[in-house]
């Protein structure tokens, strides 16, 4: 199965998951194609990716609610008749449940176990659809699991060895670290800090409490001695009710987070938040109107 697997990856991850473009691949992919009731699909316990933000849900199901899904999911049939285990997709599985989508479109793979875990880890690692962690873990299994050396698994994702010896480094801090990382309290930049510190635990906490940016955590290893003259970031100020029911108004016109930032006297910035392209251009082209 192994020289199998990685010979199907050099091939190509976007023709196993529906991005290949040439004429062969979109015929085959077209007499692949069905579309499926949403209750036949079912999560994959192998799936890497564990954490799903609500925020990024809610999203997505407006945007399958407006303009339906563009994208098919990659399933293989599953142990009973007539289901289907995700392969890639989890995300825009859950989002159409949200949105009330009752058939979906997929696309059928006869998968192994181990290819299916391959290429969900791989699928997910170069999306950026794993937090630090579910990334670090994403790698260690493949080198475990699949034999890959730092080089091959760069090769395959696209990334530097560097960044994966450097991703991986981080399983090595204490669990208490690790979940402020899943949670998003701490970023990848600090974590990589906190690999090389003399007490983790403690930097961890020290980063969380002050609101420290990565090149402050960096000068409190190198330089003890800062402590003393780190400042604590002062607090946010409470929006009013207007604000926030305005902040609401917008987001729910434009489906997607909107935040009013109020300056000195009546200025003040209006942030429209996307998450890709396309919500980009559907914002901008609402503003030429």
């Amino acid at each position: 199965m192994k020289s199998a697997s990685k010979k199907r990856l050099g091939r190509g991850l976007a023709a196993l998951i529906g991005d290949d473009t040439t004429e062969e691949s979109v015929i085959e992919d077209a007499r692949s194609l069905r579309h499926v009731p949403i209750e036949f699909l079912k999560a994959s316990p192998k799936n890497p990716r564990k954490s799903f933000s609500d925020d990024d849900l809610s999203d997505l199901a407006r945007s399958i609610s407006e303009k339906g899904l563009l994208q098919p999911l990659v399933v293989r049939p599953g142990k009973e008749e007539n289901t289907y285990e995700i392969v890639a997709g989890e995300r825009r599985w859950r989002a159409a449940q949200l949105a009330g989508v009752f058939e979906l479109p997929v696309l059928i793979r006869e998968l192994s176990d181990g290819e299916m875990l391959e290429i969900a880890l791989i699928e997910n690692i170069q999306r950026s659809d794993l937090n630090p962690i579910e990334e670090a873990t994403g790698y260690s299994r493949l080198i475990e699991e699949f034999k890959y050396t730092q080089q091959e698994l760069a090769n395959s994702v696209g990334k530097s060895r560097s960044h994966i010896a450097n991703m991986m480094r981080l399983l090595t801090l204490p669990g208490e670290v690790i979940e402020q990382v899943e949670k998003g309290d701490l970023t990848a930049g600090h974590a990589r800090t906190l690999v090389a510190a003399e007490d983790p635990k403690g930097l961890a906490a020290k980063i969380i409490d002050l609101g420290l940016s990565v090149r402050d955590a960096e000068q409190l290893i190198r330089e003890p001695e800062v402590n003393k003259s780190v400042k604590v970031k002062p607090a946010a100020k409470a929006k009013n009710s207007n604000t926030q029911a305005l902040e609401k108004e917008l987001g729910e016109k434009l489906g997607l987070v909107v935040e009013i930032n109020e300056g000195s006297k009546e200025s003040g910035k209006l942030v429209i938040k996307y998450k890709n392209l396309d919500q980009l251009e559907d914002v901008c082209a609402r503003l030429r109107k």
